[in-house]
């Protein structure tokens, strides 16, 4: 199988990485130094060093050449890229179905990806998402992952899971496609509160509440955009969630570890060098979630710490003041 990785960062040097064993792999990368780099060196020095692409990779700066041929597209550029990536996929009459690996809301519109790829392609497209507990690092250096593959199409969600399943990455098909979207997104807000917790010092204590009233606020505005519950508590969901907040490879965590050493923003982001997706979905959850109705204080909070609204120490103090709940409430 023919299959184009539209986006040569991290993840699509991982993934061009892990399917290579497997399929007729072609990378596309936007900028030309790291497409050379790339073929002379077979390392994305830039984006993602330390780990060698295989010789069979085909890699190009060439849009039209790169999707032409593809059985299956996956688009691995942050979500700010999803809309010109698709768009640019429409303008050349391409109709192969679509993944990407992107996680959170549009900026803006707070549209979620398969939002924004359907208003762009129309509901003929077929589309998915694959998301769930995995750092790049680990997929590409060959380290067992297991992830969800969630579509439009349950057929195509369960041919893909097994076409793109690997012995080293294991994927399983997911009919929640809306669900499997808002784990990937929101659990990077949390990552940030998390992060910032134990930059305080707070304790696991802490670090484990968090963890749990996260999800719940996860689930709470999952399950009012249309998501199922159930998918909360699988891979995309809980287990996400866990690995975002509590791994040192996490770029949202180390936002928050940054903000409790009361660095700025504009410092932090610098210093990763990467996007964290956290920092901009923060703001459209929290807009989200008062459109709705829909009760989530935690991520509110990280909004406002980023926003430079309140500090993350009292942002935890004010947390810790609200009114007794319900917990299951």
């Amino acid at each position: 199988m023919n299959i184009t990785l539209l986006g040569a960062g991290a993840w699509g040097t991982a993934l061009a990485i892990a399917f290579a064993g497997k399929h007729e792999v072609t990378l596309w990368s936007r900028e030309e130094d790291v497409a050379v780099d790339l073929r002379e060196t077979r390392e994305n020095r830039r984006f993602f060093p330390g780990h060698r692409l295989p010789d069979p990779v085909a890699v190009t700066t060439d849009f039209s050449a790169a999707i032409a041929g593809a059985d299956w597209l996956v688009v691995a550029t942050p979500i700010a890229g999803l809309r010109p990536t698709v768009e640019r996929l429409k303008a050349l009459g391409c109709t192969a179905p679509l993944l990407w690996v992107c996680k959170g809301f549009e900026a803006g519109s707070g549209k979620l990806p398969h939002q924004v790829v359907a208003e762009v392609l129309g509901e003929q497209a077929v589309y998915g998402a694959l998301s769930g507990p995995s750092f790049a690092e680990e997929v590409a250096a060959g380290q067992p992952t297991a992830v969800s593959l969630a579509a439009n199409d349950p057929a195509f969600a369960r041919e893909a899971a097994r076409q793109l399943h690997t012995p080293r990455l294991r994927i399983y098909a997911n009919d929640d496609l809306v669900g499997v979207e808002v784990g990937g997104a929101v659990k990077n807000v949390l990552a940030i509160a998390t992060g910032a917790c134990d930059g305080l010092g707070l304790g696991l204590n802490s670090r484990a509440a968090l963890i749990t009233r996260g999800l719940a606020e996860i689930a709470r505005l999952g399950v009012a955009l249309g998501g199922q519950r159930e998918t909360f508590m699988g891979l995309a969901g809980m287990g996400d969630l866990i690995l975002t907040c509590t791994g040192d490879l996490s770029r949202n965590r180390r936002v928050g570890l940054g903000l409790a050493q009361g660095k700025s923003l504009a410092q932090i982001l610098d210093e990763l060098g990467h996007v964290a997706e956290g920092v901009y979905t923060a703001r459209e959850v929290d807009r989200l979630a008062r459109d709705l109705g829909v009760e989530m204080p935690i991520s509110a909070a990280v909004a406002a710490v980023l926003d430079g609204r309140m500090g993350a120490a009292e942002a935890v103090d004010r947390l810790m003041a609200r009114d007794p709940k319900e917990e299951l409430a």
